[in-house]
């Protein structure tokens, strides 16, 4: 990422002024594995905002304690019947999840597949990170057991 000085700044040999920085992003690994010394791993830059992702969308609404609209809620459409809603209703509750809770990725695509004969869902959701730059593509599975 490039530094930008103005002559403002004086000698613009020596920077005075940082005007951007480099933020990485690190998130504990969900799985809780152990390393050798009894700490968990870590996760950090695409892998943690991928990690966020999944959980937000995979998160249903009254879940998270004072944030009731907190989450994607995309199991609630495994239990309606499947004529009342489509794939777009889908799509608009995933780019809207992604829009007011994930700052640190911008949504690219996503597309919805309902499989109705066999009680499941498939979202794929490409998107970029903001501060790698680096694009990210999640597929989710959701199926409705019997």
């Amino acid at each position: 990422m490039a530094r930008v000085f103005s002559i403002e700044d004086g000698t613009l040999d020596t920077a005075g002024i940082t005007v951007s920085r480099n933020k990485v992003y690190r998130d504990l690994d969900l799985t809780f594995a152990k390393k050798g010394d009894g700490d968990v791993f870590k996760k950090s830059d695409a892998a943690a905002v991928k990690q966020a992702v999944k959980n937000l969308l995979l998160t249903n609404f009254g879940e998270k304690p004072f944030t009731p609209r907190f989450g994607g809620n995309l199991n609630d459409f495994l239990f309606n019947l499947d004529t009342e809603f489509d794939e777009l209703e889908i799509e608009d509750a995933v780019m809207q999840a992604m829009a007011n809770f994930e700052p640190r990725a911008v949504l690219r695509d996503v597309t919805a597949t309902l499989l109705p004969d066999q009680n499941s869902v498939n979202v794929k959701v490409i998107f970029q990170i903001v501060n790698i730059q680096e694009t990210q593509e999640l597929s989710i599975n959701l199926t409705r057991l019997r």
